[in-house]
């Protein structure tokens, strides 16, 4: 179970440094364009 823990701990920190990786590169803003045309074209305004 300690081994498990530990697993979901490196995890985490890896998935945050990667966030913060990308948040510094100006992914956020591409992400979130994305995100809007894949929502516009779901509703068929796109």
């Amino acid at each position: 179970m300690r081994n498990r823990n530990r697993i979901g701990l490196y995890t985490l920190i890896f998935s945050v440094a990667f966030i913060k990786f990308g948040a510094l590169r100006g992914e956020v803003k591409t992400v979130l364009i994305k995100a809007i045309n894949i929502c516009l074209e779901c509703v068929g305004i796109g």
